[in-house]
């Protein structure tokens, strides 16, 4: 396996009742820790008044679990976690970051929390629309760092190093759901701020490739919105790649790289997600959950389940049950 990962910096948990000052990446970092326990007493995603942001507390490790992170910032401020893409492994702890550039299926993991140093993360989603925006307008101004040409596809998820100028924004941000009538007004330019220091950061050129006109990234990323709304169907390579306006093999390679499967492996994995969550959720059998994601063969369903996710999908549920975990945190 490859492990994509920063080491683990050592920083004490914030004990104070009051905010901190920002002198410093470990003060910055035990505010960030302070301010998501303020809004997060339970376990599991709070939901802020903030568009695109939630936050994240685990106080115990998690199982292993198949999700699909959308285009998002994941920042920990305490524990640590990873990322399973195929055969590479994203290790993120605090003071650094993950960041998907596309929606990508991974197996989530915390691996380090406690009820006394929860697991807590700021988990910011936003959209290529947000990075095309900005892109324009830096290189409309100038902007040093900022592409303007197409890039070279790659991998549409990487860990990288928090800087101070970002946990400051992330704090700013935080901050304002101690003063909600300046969210409306103040939030999205605090959202442009934070797609501005990834972009600038030295992996920000990941983040743009999804966003630059006609980038063979973008094209990809289009393709990926087919297959989200379109799972269910049979799909053919080649409808695929005239959307993408590739030929077949050059939508297969470009597609790998960036996501780390075929196009066909990534709709198998958004079938049986939902199909698992339809099991778990809607309480349906095993042949009707199979049919809604669009399986022809109940048997075929049952091997590809199994493959995936270690059980067969009746022995599969009742262990979540009885764990009583579905989904994992970011």
């Amino acid at each position: 396996m490859t492990i994509n990962t920063e080491s683990t910096a050592k920083i004490e948990n914030a004990q104070a009742t009051e905010p901190f000052p920002m002198h410093s990446l470990a003060a910055q970092l035990q505010e960030l820790t302070w301010r998501i326990e303020q809004h997060t007493k339970t376990d599991g995603f709070s939901e802020t008044p903030i568009k695109g942001l939630r936050l994240i507390r685990a106080s115990q490790p998690s199982t292993a679990t198949h999700t699909v992170y959308e285009p998002s910032l994941c920042l920990i401020a305490q524990g640590n976690k990873q990322a399973v893409l195929g055969t590479e492994i994203y290790r993120y702890n605090p003071a650094h970051y993950l960041v998907a550039a596309v929606d990508i299926p991974v197996i989530g993991q915390v691996m380090d929390a406690t009820p006394e140093k929860p697991y807590l993360c700021f988990n910011l989603i936003f959209s290529p629309q947000d990075i095309q925006e900005l892109l324009l307008a830096g290189n409309k101004a100038g902007a040093p760092g900022f592409p303007a040409t197409k890039l070279t596809p790659k991998r549409g998820l990487f860990v990288s190093a928090a800087k101070p100028p970002l946990l400051d924004v992330a704090l700013r941000l935080l901050r304002l759901l101690d003063t909600p009538g300046d969210i409306p007004l103040l939030s999205p330019l605090l959202l442009r701020e934070i797609i501005y220091r990834l972009l600038q950061d030295e992996q920000g050129d990941i983040l743009a490739q999804v966003a630059l006109a006609d980038s063979h990234a973008q094209q990809i990323s289009r393709v990926i919105n087919i297959l989200k709304h379109n799972y269910h169907r049979n799909l053919r390579i080649e409808d695929l790649a005239r959307e993408a306006c590739m030929s077949s093999s050059s939508l297969h390679t470009h597609f790998k790289t960036i996501t780390n499967m075929t196009p066909l492996q990534y709709q198998k994995h958004l079938r049986l997600q939902e199909a698992r969550r339809l099991l778990f959720t809607e309480q349906l059998d095993a042949a009707t959950a199979s049919h809604r994601v669009g399986y022809e063969s109940p048997s075929q369903f049952s091997r590809e389940y199994n493959r995936l996710f270690g059980l067969s999908p009746l022995r599969d549920i009742a262990r979540l049950r009885s764990s009583g975990a579905f989904t994992s945190p970011a």
